[in-house]
């Protein structure tokens, strides 16, 4: 039987992004036990990076970052220059996880129990257990996480598609639009608002 967030065999697979924050609070709760986990998931919907760069960090690229810190990343994708920064929730959640996992300073941040750090393919498993756990209705998978930032910064935030796009490293906010998968709501919305 295919769990409720997978799709068809056949289907392209085009991820979506966690829409509601009554539901990011439940799954950021749901794992306050395993404090890896709650960090992949609050450094992900936080920064709108890709998972494959956020699993390559070192401990000691980020143990020493206090809130409003940051650090400059690679992208393994674009080769681009990108930054993570610490806000005070992934502040948090590194700290908790730090003191309860005692890494070195070399070690990966998100290691895998196969050695190394975990792969994308692991992160999209961790993410759709997440969600079938809270059966959010969708496919879902590592993307999802780069895409509920982006998506919350736009909707809970009203962030400019220029503005997400500068984030995301894309060529045009067009781009950035079909990527989020918000660009026919939203055009709708705007025709229901009232002139004169």
């Amino acid at each position: 039987m295919r769990p409720n967030n997978h799709p068809k065999r056949g289907e392209r697979i085009a991820v979506e992004p966690i829409r509601k924050l009554k539901d990011i609070k439940a799954i950021a709760s749901y794992l306050d036990s395993n404090p890896r986990d709650r960090l992949l998931f609050l450094m992900g919907i936080n920064n709108g990076l890709r998972a494959c760069d956020l699993v390559r960090l070192k401990v000691g690229q980020v143990s020493h970052l206090k809130p409003g810190g940051l650090i400059k990343i690679k992208e393994s994708k674009t080769g681009k220059e990108n930054v993570l920064v610490i806000n005070k929730s992934v502040y948090k959640a590194l700290r908790a996880y730090l003191d309860a996992a005692k890494p070195s300073e070399d070690d990966y941040l998100f290691p895998s129990r196969k050695g190394g750090h975990l792969q994308s393919q692991a992160v999209q498993k961790l993410v759709k257990k997440w969600t079938s756990t809270f059966n959010l209705k969708g496919n879902y998978g590592a993307h999802t996480l780069r895409k509920t930032f982006g998506y919350i910064q736009r909707v809970n935030f009203g962030v400019g598609f220029e503005i997400i796009c500068k984030r995301y490293n894309h060529s045009s906010p067009s781009i950035t639009m079909r990527y989020l998968g918000i660009e026919d709501r939203e055009v709708h919305n705007i025709l229901m608002n009232e002139i004169g």
